[in-house]
C-alpha cells in the first residue's frame, strides 16, 4: 500500500469522460497525476477540466517508440522525486459492433484490436519495470461483462477485451512471480495488475443528454474513479489477478 505517500499515476485515454474523473479523483487524493492522450487539444481540454496539478501528454499509445518517448519524458519530469511511475490507470476502448458473425468487419477489428490490445501491450510493457519495483505499483483496466457473455454481434469486441484481459492476468502473474511468488526469498506482494469490469459507462453529460433514461446497470465514471483511487489504499496480495465487479445493484 501507499502508507500515504504521494504517488505518481498515469492514466491512459485521458480524453475521455472517465479519463478526466480518473485525473481529478486521483489528483484529489493527494497524487501526482500525468494524463495522456493522442490529440493535443483534446488532452489539454480533458486535463484543465479535471482540475489543477493535473499534467497532459500527448502518446500514441498504440506506437511502442512513442509510448517509450513517454516512459522517458514521465521520467525526466519525475527526477526530482523519484522518477517512477507507481500506477497506470488504462483507459483506452472503444466499440464496434455488427449484425452477427459474417458481417465483422476487419476495419471494426482493426480498431478494436489497436485500441484494447496492442495500446496495453505497449504501456504494460513499457511501465512493467516501473510498477513491480513500486512498493504500491497498480494496473488497472476496464473491461466489460460481455467478455463472460458473448453475443454474435459484438464478437470482435468481445474478443478483443478478452484478450486485454488474459494480457492483464499475464501481468499480474509476472508480479506475483517477482514478489510473493518468488522461489527464493519471497517478499510482500507490493504490486497488483486488475480488471475493472462493467456492463457501460455514463457520465453526468449522458445523463443530462437524455434525462428520461435511467441507464440500468451502467457504472458512473465517478464510480470507476473512486475504485481506481482505492487501489492504492487496498494490499496488492488482495487485488492482483482479480476481476473487480462495478456494476451497480438495480435495486438500488
Amino acid at each position: 500500500m501507499s502508507a500515504g505517500r504521494t504517488l505518481n499515476v498515469l492514466v491512459t485515454g485521458g480524453s475521455g469522460p472517465s479519463g478526466i474523473a480518473a485525473a481529478r479523483a486521483l489528483r484529489s487524493a493527494g497524487h501526482t497525476v500525468f494524463t495522456v492522450g493522442s490529440d493535443r487539444p483534446r488532452i489539454e481540454a480533458a486535463a484543465a477540466e479535471a482540475g489543477s496539478g493535473v499534467t497532459p501528454l500527448v502518446c500514441d499509445l498504440a506506437d511502442l517508440a512513442d509510448v517509450r518517448s513517454l516512459h522517458t519524458t514521465v521520467h525526466a519530469m519525475l527526477a526530482g522525486s523519484g522518477g517512477a511511475v507507481d500506477g497506470v490507470i488504462h483507459l483506452v476502448g472503444g466499440w464496434r459492433g455488427a449484425k452477427g458473425i459474417t458481417d465483422q468487419s476487419d476495419e471494426d477489428w482493426d480498431f478494436l484490436q489497436r485500441g484494447a490490445i496492442t495500446t496495453l501491450r505497449n504501456v504494460t510493457r513499457v511501465f512493467y519495470d516501473d510498477l513491480a519495483s513500486s512498493d504500491a505499483g497498480r494496473f488497472a483496466m476496464v473491461s466489460s461483462t460481455a467478455v463472460s457473455t458473448p453475443t454474435a454481434g459484438g464478437a470482435s469486441y468481445v474478443a478483443a477485451k478478452a484478450a486485454a484481459e488474459a494480457w492483464t492476468l499475464a501481468v499480474a502473474d509476472g508480479f506475483r512471480k517477482a514478489q510473493s511468488g518468488r522461489k527464493e526469498d519471497p517478499t510482500e506482494q507490493r504490486s497488483a495488475a486488475v480488471i475493472f469490469v462493467v456492463k457501460a459507462l455514463v457520465d453526468a453529460a449522458m445523463r443530462a443528454k437524455s434525462p428520461e433514461r435511467t441507464f440500468p446497470g451502467f457504472t458512473d465514471v465517478e464510480d470507476l474513479a473512486a475504485s481506481a483511487v482505492g487501489l492504492f489504499t487496498s494490499p496488492a496480495a488482495e487485488l492482483n489477478g482479480r476481476r473487480l465487479l462495478l456494476v451497480p445493484d438495480p435495486k438500488r
